[in-house]
């Protein structure tokens, strides 16, 4: 006899969910098969960490090799005064496991590398970058343009944030497609240096959840070839259209299909 997918008692928890005619319960039951990286566990990793407990999805994988610190509390609400100097990773799965005790979280405290990227990322049906540094979200985005894994990712800095969905082997550029190189030290300052407001990763962190529960329930319009970028001190929010680059060395040689 199969085993139940969802444990008693579980499914009051998704009862939004079901009610919505684009997830309904085929929709949860995706979410509750799915398996997730998110790498980064810090404003941007707190509320996609959060939002993907509470959703429902069944196996979350979480990369970060940072503990945290008292400037973190700003802006990275997954994290707590009493978990100062904790992994982070070790302090996101602890409030994970209260969020939603029916999800699997994975803690790996490590710094992604060219030695790990691929492991981390094999047999996952999504990526989220929610990293802070250039040299980690291209190699994340390499080890997913090889894997053919679908690569949600956003960026922040002082008032402003962005979401895309790099997915080349469904028609969408990756990373490289956009960012073919790595600026020079000092030209891309990151939060520690440059500031951010704290509500911003947590718009834009939740903005990256949704794309993720949209893609892994099979609901609405991906952000596929469109980057959406969003300006809080403004409170504007603009789209561009991004393409794949024929020549780019890192998706270049792979076949796309319809997205």
């Amino acid at each position: 006899m199969t085993a139940p997918l969802f444990a008693e008692g579980e499914l009051p928890r998704y009862a939004r969910h079901i009610a919505l005619r684009e997830i309904g319960g085929p929709g949860q039951a995706r979410l509750k098969r799915a398996s997730v990286l998110v790498v980064g566990a810090g404003g941007l990793g707190a509320p996609v960490l959060m939002y993907l407990a509470a959703a429902g999805v069944g196996r979350i994988a979480v990369v970060d090799d940072d503990s945290v610190s008292l400037s973190n509390l700003q802006r990275q609400v997954i994290h707590s005064q009493d978990r100062l100097d904790m992994p982070k990773v070790a302090s996101a799965r602890i409030a994970l496991a209260g969020i939603n005790p029916f999800v699997s979280v994975t803690a790996v405290e490590a710094r992604l590398d060219a030695g790990n990227a691929a492991e981390v990322v094999a047999g996952q049906d999504l990526a989220i970058d929610a990293t802070d540094n250039l040299p980690a979200r291209h190699l994340l985005n390499a080890a997913c343009v090889a894997a053919r894994v679908p690569l949600v990712s956003g960026a922040i800095s002082q008032w402003e944030g962005q979401v895309t969905l790099y997915d080349p082997a469904r028609g969408a550029p990756c990373l490289a497609c956009l960012f073919p190189a790595i600026p020079a030290g000092g030209l891309a300052p990151d939060c520690a240096s440059a500031g951010v407001m704290g509500a911003l990763p947590g718009i834009i962190g939740a903005m990256m959840a949704a794309e993720a529960i949209k893609l892994l329930a099979g609901a609405g319009r991906s952000l596929r070839g469109r980057l959406l970028m969003q300006d809080v001190l403004w409170g504007e929010s603009r789209e561009i259209a991004v393409h794949r680059q024929k020549d780019c060395p890192v998706c270049g040689a792979i076949k796309g299909e319809d997205a």
